[in-house]
């Protein structure tokens, strides 16, 4: 069995409310031995803005000399892009290892997600990193990420997401994100509305945990976007401009949280300098050119994505250029909202569906199919060959469809 098809084979494992729960998923890691205890955790929460911090951080505390682990979720290319060591993702071989460990020692049954999250828990301690930033998969709460102790918590954001599991409030959604918060452990937490800091700050009280509130312009303030070099230049009050090698409508306030982080965590400022010139994240307003046509890959998939992500194109030279959009989403998301808000900015909008038995079909979207400027294409290779014919091309929503048209792009 190749690889992709044995990782196939571990995601049947998911359905809803399978799993061994965080009880018993304690007990599974004291049978390993206990890795989550070998090395240093940064545990961060959100709804939106995760990905991104999580890779910075990790990025910022290998610039300055940390062996530094990463678990993240979901895959773009690869689903050895989920744990890394220093940027660098777990070989296939060491993958198979990890999780073959994981499940000899396996009484009650895993889901795919616990199971992979005891995997790079192991990999992380055979590895002996010093550092590991831990991105949560779902809320927090209940997350199995949340058996670790960490040495700061971070929460992004907090939006309307997987409302059907976390709630339909964001102070029900804030709660579950809130749950990461643990005694006397040191929490950051980015712009929020106020429902939420209501929720925050309770918990912080409650578990006597010291909560620093970051905004943008904490110390941050964008100067203006590279466009073509895919640059947001910063400005930090009294110095030069920074430059951070990513693009976004939140960019700048991630950056904000990730200097916090810094500081918390004793980097200096010439180890972060590095990490924001040279940090990679594709699949965030990531560029690809390809013939006359410019690609910008965007994996915006729930509606407060959609939001962030449409107030930043509109600073964009593109957004004048008579773009189309590619899209297609996850049935379980607000799939015809996020529909709604993009269409009416392209003069054209394809449809497709991600490479997932759980993607949005034709029948699901009703209506709004029938809008002049939309068409359905249900095959990506099709999809984006048609949408190919347009001098600029928004690709967004799923994470599943944003890296098969990456792969087919570099293909």
């Amino acid at each position: 069995m190749n690889f992709n098809d044995w990782f196939r084979e571990l995601q049947t494992r998911t359905a809803r409310n399978s799993g061994a729960g965080l009880v018993a998923f304690k007990a599974l890691l004291a049978r390993l031995n206990h890795p989550q205890n070998n090395y240093k955790i940064i545990h961060v929460a959100g709804t939106n803005g995760k990905g991104s911090v999580c890779t910075l951080v990790a990025h910022t505390l290998t610039c300055a000399g940390h062996k530094t682990g990463l678990f993240v979720s979901p895959h773009l290319m690869s689903p050895t892009e989920r744990i890394q060591i220093n940027g660098r993702a777990i070989s296939q071989e060491d993958f198979k290892k990890s999780v073959q460990a994981v499940l000899g020692a396996e009484q009650e049954p895993l889901n795919f997600f616990e199971l992979v999250t005891a995997a790079a828990f192991v990999y992380f301690a055979t590895q002996k990193a010093e550092y590991v930033v831990l991105e949560t998969g779902l809320g927090g709460r209940k997350d199995p990420t949340n058996i670790c102790v960490p040495v700061l918590s971070m929460i992004t954001s907090v939006g309307l997401d997987h409302t059907q599991i976390l709630g339909d409030t964001l102070a029900q959604i804030a709660a579950e994100k809130a749950g990461i918060v643990k005694p006397g452990v040191p929490v950051l937490c980015g712009e929020v509305a106020p429902e939420a800091v209501q929720i925050i700050t309770q918990t912080t009280r409650d578990k006597n945990a010291p909560i620093m509130w970051v905004q943008t312009g904490q110390p941050f303030d964008e100067i203006e976007h590279d466009f073509e070099n895919g640059f947001t230049l910063l400005r930090l009050a009294g110095k030069v401009a920074w430059k951070l090698h990513l693009l976004g409508g939140k960019q700048t306030q991630n950056a904000c949280l990730v200097y916090q982080a810094a500081r918390q965590l004793g980097i200096g400022e010439d180890a972060l300098k590095k990490a924001f010139e040279t940090v990679r994240l594709p699949g965030r307003f990531e560029y690809i050119q390809r013939g006359k046509t410019r690609f910008i890959l965007d994996g915006a998939h729930n509606p407060q994505a959609v939001e962030n992500l449409l107030m930043f194109w509109q600073k964009t030279p593109y957004a004048r250029q008579n773009p189309t959009l590619l899209c297609g989403f996850m049935k379980d998301k607000d799939f015809r909202k996020m529909l709604a808000l993009l269409a009416p900015h392209f003069a054209r909008v394809i449809v497709s569906m991600p490479p997932s038995p759980r993607a949005a079909q034709k029948q699901d979207f009703g209506d709004l199919l029938r809008t002049a400027n939309i068409t359905f294409e249900p095959d990506c290779k099709a999809a984006l060959k048609e949408a190919q014919k347009a001098q600029v091309v928004l690709c967004a929503g799923s994470f599943y469809l944003v890296g098969a048209v990456r792969r087919m792009l570099n293909s």
